[in-house]
């Protein structure tokens, strides 16, 4: 029982509380903010906020979030659609302007090159920051552009064309480095960490004979930085040995053993048809303190270059449950034995997609996918790519996306499908929950190292103003594996930084407010 000074106490906090509440709502009425955003489903996935509200945003942050009437020099009425923070992908190699607006037009607001990464990073960010993006981007440091360069004498260059050339070379991918030549890739890996790198991508998967000790070296050295590594798992396959069980115990193991924070990049793709123990042995690790976080995309598809490491060697269709050669599409049409072959002999760089999971005629591999995507703690992410036409990469400057234009779907769609198929027509998750794994999660799976992201994927004052207004009952996307290059619908508004970059469905091409995200600079760097 409380005695009278506490009592009095109590009542005067409380009438303090609700005093300084009221002030705070009478000082929202009278500022003029350059946006206003009005009657929206506010939705801010860490606080549960989940109500009618008004967002008042200033320069390029929310500076108020508030059931009281607000005005600014724009107003947006938001009545009867949903007002989220914008999407985060970890997983986008595709870092240009036309892939970020048509990221935008799927709910993206910030999309990272983390798997793969690229060198030299202070190239990336220099040239990026130069041409402009319609949203934010960043980058990991390429663990793979750092072995390449030191087996093959070639100087990285920032872009992943680079890694993908490099396939017909097959010693970086299956050699075991030198004491000498482990010292040069670890110093490469730290000195793109130095210039700002967001963590330390490892395709892992596409080098899979370079030795357990180099990845256990790798993520001490990311320890030692404090930031995440980004691992494609050394094996693709439901085959023991050298299984993607056995790829996954790596990483725990190594993680646990270093203390580093060790993200699995597509776990849908990566597991194939062993998600069932492969998520029990995450989530036991996970509970035993084990620093790994995860991601996946909702399609039963990946992509890659035909001449890949895992496509390679005696038996490896078996091993990857029996595949085969027709299950390999190159723009939307199946290929041929000969086709594969001549095509992995004379040019392994060609990008390929691949279905390993058949969602159509096995309804079991659809519950698989679900394991993956809707893992708990588990981020969304699209690894979407680049567009390229018959002539290769089209130019920055195209808009709008040409139709005949191909890429992986997820490229256009991945969130839209994501918010039609678990939460609209399947219910297999709330809404506040999917926002969560598509802003929120993301931004915690990288906000220790990266302080930037600890204002990001929130709808909450002081956060950044990347905002997304869609309609539920609408959002959908509509890519697919025959005809890719269609932008998803249902997001009518996409802020970026308090700019409207997406307004009434429509991408503003006169806007380029992207932002680089990047760590604080290190051991005296410029």
């Amino acid at each position: 029982r409380q005695g009278p000074a506490l009592l009095l106490f109590s009542l005067l906090s409380a009438a303090y509380s609700i005093a300084l509440n009221a002030e705070e709502a009478v000082g929202a009425r009278q500022q003029q903010f350059d946006m206003v955003i009005l009657n929206g489903r506010v939705i801010d996935p860490e606080t549960s906020l989940d109500a009618i509200r008004n967002i008042g945003v200033s320069g390029g942050k929310i500076l108020a979030v508030t059931a009281e009437p607000i005005e600014g020099e724009q107003t947006l009425d938001a009545t009867g659609k949903v007002v989220a923070p914008g999407f985060i992908d970890l997983h986008a190699h595709g870092q240009s302007i036309l892939a970020g607006r048509v990221q935008a037009l799927d709910g993206v607001t910030t999309a990272l090159e983390l798997e793969a990464g690229l060198l030299p990073v202070a190239d990336f960010y220099e040239q990026a920051g130069a041409e402009g993006r319609p949203i934010h981007y960043g980058t990991s440091v390429s663990w793979g552009a750092a072995r390449i360069g030191e087996f093959t004498g070639n100087a990285p260059v920032a872009d992943l064309d680079f890694f993908f050339d490099s396939m017909s070379e097959q010693t970086w991918q299956q050699e075991v480095a030198t004491e000498e030549q482990l010292a040069n890739i670890l110093d490469a890996v730290q000195q793109g960490l130095d210039q700002g790198g967001l963590g330390v991508g490892v395709l892992l998967g596409y080098a899979p004979g370079s030795g357990h000790s180099e990845y256990f070296e790798l993520n001490a050295l990311a320890a030692e930085n404090e930031v995440p590594t980004f691992t494609h798992a050394r094996y693709l396959s439901n085959s023991e040995p050298k299984s993607s069980f056995e790829g996954i115990q790596e990483m725990i193991a190594v993680s646990a053993s270093t203390g580093a924070h060790l993200h699995i990049c597509h776990l849908n793709s990566i597991s194939m048809r062993d998600i069932e123990p492969i998520a029990l042995a995450i989530t036991e690790a996970q509970r035993n303190g084990v620093r790994i976080s995860t991601e996946a995309y909702p399609y039963g598809a990946g992509a890659t270059g035909i001449g890949a490491a895992m496509f390679r060697g005696d038996g490896w269709q078996a091993r990857r449950g029996g595949i085969s050669k027709s299950d390999f599409t190159l723009d939307g049409v199946p290929l041929t034995d000969d086709e594969f072959d001549r095509l992995q002999a004379e040019a392994p760089e060609t990008g390929i997609i691949v279905h390993f999971l058949n969602l159509k005629e096995r309804p079991r591999d659809q519950v698989l996918l679900d394991m993956s995507v809707l893992l708990p703690g588990g981020a969304i992410a699209s690894d979407g790519g680049g567009w390229s036409g018959k002539d290769g990469i089209i130019n920055d400057d195209v808009w709008p996306l040409p139709e005949t234009a191909h890429s992986h779907p997820r490229s256009a769609g991945t969130y839209s499908r994501f918010l039609r198929t678990y939460v609209r027509e399947q219910g297999k998750i709330t809404l506040s929950e999917a926002i969560a794994k598509a802003s929120l999660i993301p931004a915690q799976i990288l906000e220790d190292s990266v302080p930037q992201m600890r204002s990001k994927g929130r709808l909450q004052v002081g956060a950044d103003a990347d905002i997304v207004i869609f309609d539920l009952e609408n959002v959908s996307d509509m890519a697919t594996f025959e005809v890719p290059a269609r932008p998803s619908i249902g997001f009518e508004y996409v802020i970026v930084m308090g700019t409207p970059l997406v307004v009434e469905g429509v991408v503003d091409t006169n806007v380029l407010p992207g932002q680089p995200v990047r760590r604080h600079q290190q051991k005296g760097t410029q």
